[in-house]
């Protein structure tokens, strides 16, 4: 992995423009850094979990390019599609729905708390837990992830017919069920 670092911040030096390191002063942005393209086989009959695997970074990949001015891992990505809908949610909810650790959680929604997309509100339920709510900002930004994603499965969802969906579902829960 680490090489493959390596050759990403090489290949980016030597490129012309915005993304060249030498031209910028700071660190580059974790956008700059996905523009380069993965390259998985389509096709592999090796494992599932592997398959799996590689289609999720195929697909993260795909997805944060897209949303690059966000300049967002897919991480953050991924909570402020699941508050797209505008509801609060606990941070032990929000935990569950993006299979984050609360304590990985923690510290992502900090980050989105700096960027100015989401609040953290007193639970009127429980006041000893928060509700996180999306500001102004972060509605824009999560409403164009769900979009982002959702364009990108009907993408993807195209050429599958609705029998294969079902086998795919199907191994998901298969997977889900063996890891809990």
């Amino acid at each position: 992995m680490r090489a493959l670092r390596r050759a990403a911040v090489r290949s980016m030096r030597s490129q012309p423009g915005p993304l060249a390191l030498s031209a910028r002063p700071t660190r580059p942005s974790y956008c700059d850094i996905v523009q380069y393209e993965i390259v998985i086989p389509a096709k592999d009959p090796g494992s599932a979990i592997l398959a799996l695997h590689r289609a999720t970074h195929a697909t993260l990949h795909k997805l944060t390019t897209r949303l690059a001015d966000l300049d967002l891992p897919a991480a953050d990505i991924n909570v402020l599609a699941n508050l797209a809908d505008g509801e609060g949610r606990t941070v032990g909810a929000l935990a569950t729905a993006t299979a984050t650790r609360p304590s990985t959680l923690t510290s992502l929604l900090d980050r989105l708390v700096r960027r100015g997309y989401v609040v953290r509100q007193s639970d009127p339920a429980d006041r000893r837990s928060f509700v996180i709510l999306l500001t102004t900002d972060g509605l824009a930004a999560a409403q164009r992830a769900a979009a982002a994603i959702a364009g990108l499965e009907r993408q993807a969802l195209a050429t599958v017919t609705p029998a294969q969906q079902a086998g795919f579902y199907a191994v998901i829960d298969a997977l889900t069920e063996v890891s809990r």
